[in-house]
Order: C-alpha cells, then sequence, then structure tokens
C-alpha cells in the first residue's frame, strides 16, 4: 500500500491537546490529577451569548451562510475593533473561520508558495510551526531570552530576514509566555516589516486579556503596515466560547477575498447558530468578559507568588493571556521522586506520574528548560496543584 503524504507524516500532535488527553483518561480511571495543559476558560459562556445561539436554532438558522460569515457578524466584529483597538476595517476585510487556528491554517495556505520562509520567534505556539509546514513553507526559528522577557528584537528580526521569507508570526500578548510588546517595540519591529517588504499574522486572540503595559496591533501603526498586517482574533478566549469554534481574520481586501475562496472550496461557513452567538460576544454586553478577566488578573498574582517563592524554579510575571512560563533548568541533573531530570519533558512526565499534575514541557514550544501552566483553571485547582508541585520539588 502507498504512504501517506510527506506533509502528512512530518506533522506533530499538538502537545497541549495530547497532555490533557491524558490527564483525562487519568482521571478517567480515578486518579486525582489536576490538569494545566488546556488554554481553555475554565468559566461558562456568557447567557447573553448562549441564548442568541439558542435563539438562532429555534428560528431555523440552520443553512449554508457566505463562506466569510453572516454580514451581521462581520459588522459586530468590525464596530467590536474599531471600539476596542481602534481598527477600521469594512465588513469586506473580514473572514470568519472555524475558530482562530483555522484562520492561522487558512492565511497560510493563502500566503505561502512552497519554500517560502516565516519567521516564528521563540517560545512560540505549538501549532505555528506545524501549520507552516503544512503549507509547504520553512519555520525559520528566531530563539529569545528569558532576560529580553522573550521577545524579539529589531535586530534579530532584520539579521532572520532572508529574499525568501514571506512573513513573521506574532503573538501580542504571547503564548506560552503571556509576555507583551510594548507600542515602542510593535513600531520599532514594525519598521523592520516594512523596510523588508514582508507581511505580519498578527495572533491578538489574548488582546483582551491585558493585565499590564498597552497593547498596541501592529495594523494600527500606519497605513502601510495595516495593509501588511493579517490580524488573527476569536471568541474562544475573551468570552470562554472555545468549543463554539468561530474566529477571525482582518486583512487587506486581496488577501480576505483569497481566503473566502478558499474557505469555499474547504470548511465552507462555520456553524451558523455559533455565528450569531458570536455576533453577539462582540456587541453585547461585555461586562461578563471584564469580571473574567479580573479573576483571571488574581490567578496570576497568586500564581506569580508562590513558584517564586519555592526553591529551584521562577518565573516572569506575564502581561497577559493565561500561562506561566516556570523555568525549570535548575532542577536539571536532580533526581526529584526518584526520577532523573534532564529536560522539560523529563521534569513534567515525573510532575504527572509522581505529583499527579499535568502541564505542558517547554521544548514543545521550542524552549526546552520552561513548563507551561494555564491558570484558567479554578483557584482551588491552582492551590492545590502549586501545593502538589512544592511537595514534588522537595521529595
Amino acid at each position: 500500500m502507498k504512504s501517506i503524504s510527506k506533509v502528512a507524516s512530518g506533522i506533530a500532535p499538538s502537545a497541549t491537546l495530547a497532555i490533557t488527553a491524558l490527564a483525562k483518561e487519568m482521571k478517567a480511571k480515578g486518579i486525582d490529577v489536576i490538569g494545566f495543559g488546556a488554554g481553555e476558560p475554565d468559566f461558562s459562556t456568557p447567557a447573553n451569548i448562549k441564548c442568541a445561539g439558542v435563539k438562532a436554532i429555534v428560528e431555523d438558522k440552520s443553512y449554508y451562510t457566505p463562506s466569510s460569515g453572516i454580514l451581521p457578524l462581520r459588522e459586530a466584529i468590525c464596530e467590536y475593533m474599531d471600539k476596542t483597538f481602534g481598527l477600521k476595517y469594512k465588513p469586506g476585510e473580514i473572514c470568519v473561520t472555524s475558530g482562530a487556528k483555522h484562520v492561522l491554517y487558512i492565511v497560510l495556505q493563502v500566503l505561502l508558495n512552497p519554500g517560502d520562509e516565516v519567521i516564528l520567534p521563540a517560545p512560540y505556539w505549538v501549532t505555528y510551526a506545524e501549520a507552516i509546514k503544512m503549507a509547504g513553507g520553512v519555520p525559520v526559528i528566531v530563539e529569545t531570552t528569558e532576560e529580553s522577557h522573550f521577545k524579539i528584537s529589531p535586530a534579530q528580526l532584520k539579521a532572520a530576514c532572508t529574499e525568501k521569507t514571506k512573513c513573521i508570526i506574532m503573538t501580542n500578548p504571547s503564548n506560552p509566555t503571556g509576555m507583551l510588546y510594548s507600542p515602542d517595540e510593535v513600531r520599532a519591529l514594525s519598521k523592520v516589516i516594512s523596510d523588508e517588504d514582508i507581511y505580519v499574522i498578527d495572533d491578538e486572540i489574548y488582546a483582551f486579556l491585558t493585565y499590564s503595559g498597552e497593547f498596541l496591533s501592529f495594523a494600527a501603526v500606519s497605513e502601510d503596515m495595516k495593509a501588511r498586517t493579517i490580524v488573527v482574533n476569536g471568541v474562544s478566549k475573551t468570552w470562554a466560547m472555545t468549543g463554539w469554534r468561530v474566529g477571525f481574520c482582518a486583512a487587506n481586501p486581496e488577501i480576505a477575498k483569497a481566503m473566502s475562496n478558499y474557505l469555499s472550496h474547504s470548511t465552507g461557513n462555520p456553524s451558523n447558530a455559533a455565528q450569531f452567538a458570536a455576533a453577539e460576544a462582540y456587541s453585547g454586553e461585555q461586562e461578563s468578559a471584564k469580571a473574567m478577566r479580573e479573576e483571571f488578573k488574581k490567578r496570576r498574582r497568586y500564581f506569580v507568588d508562590r513558584v517564586n517563592a519555592m526553591e529551584d524554579v521562577s518565573c516572569l510575571e506575564p502581561d497577559g493571556a493565561f500561562y506561566i512560563f516556570m523555568n525549570v533548568k535548575k532542577t536539571f541533573g536532580k533526581t526529584i521522586a526518584g526520577v532523573k531530570i534532564e529536560s522539560s519533558a523529563d521534569f513534567c512526565k515525573a510532575l504527572l506520574e509522581k505529583g499527579l499534575v499535568a502541564t505542558v514541557p517547554g521544548n514543545a514550544f521550542g524552549a526546552d528548560g520552561y513548563v507551561r501552566w494555564s491558570y484558567a483553571t479554578s483557584m482551588e485547582n491552582i492551590k492545590e496543584g502549586l501545593d502538589r508541585l512544592e511537595k514534588f520539588l522537595k521529595s
């Protein structure tokens, strides 16, 4: 029997989803595991949004929509982007997809030719490198340091650009580090992007979840940068709607049209009812989202204080998102709970098996020596999970 494609055989599974699945499997066997792997808010979708989804179903909103999404949703997105981030787009520049991850996949399919290079600052979200390869592109990894707060510098960006460079992928605030690029840093990177004549895929899925510092979209820097920027966002994190699967991109008309065409021959439109729910998310009351953000902020403070009070581990205070990127390099070479630790993967495996806590190793994000924790879980789970970490480190 002939083999599957080289592209498909070269794609690695999602480390975060794998860890979450393993934790659920252990729970199903009666093992008391606490999961900190998935970037999924533990809150309920706000009631007004759920009601809008139910209403759409009752009113028989169950047929095909335009491949780029219903007009009321794209209009609501435009109004939200203007009001929240000062970005002015027209509905024709908005393309709605089945989640923000789907946006990334479609954008790369539309932008890249075989062999095109995509600059990827590390640490990076696990899907980026795989999505680039799925589109026939070549990930160009640029390593950053904890001392630089895991941010790429203009000099690093310029040095990484070649004639084959098509774009750079930025996440602001970052997954997995939670770090935020300041407006001045965004402007400095934008100058290089413009000078090198490349695009930027600006993943802003966590933009609303910013706790310190000021958020600035690359698209807000100038008209030139707006034309070069593909903004990626969605409803999953801000309104606890991960399973509704609605994301969008805002881009120049040529890219938006190409994405719509691509969607029309692949997945078609996202769920009709989910689109109406998303329209309510963008246009309805925002107090529920703000309350969730405040709770995340409290959890962040507790998490950082606890981790930095322990021996052999430490972390920076994240500016946004809901992740802690914990430095575990001091544990390398040591034996903990009877296990020799030589990598972040060793650390996470031992912590899961011996401490019953599920986290994601940093090597999945291109940064061995670190472990990602998601604090998108209850304060009760956070306290117990960190108690278990402390006990594990002392064993």
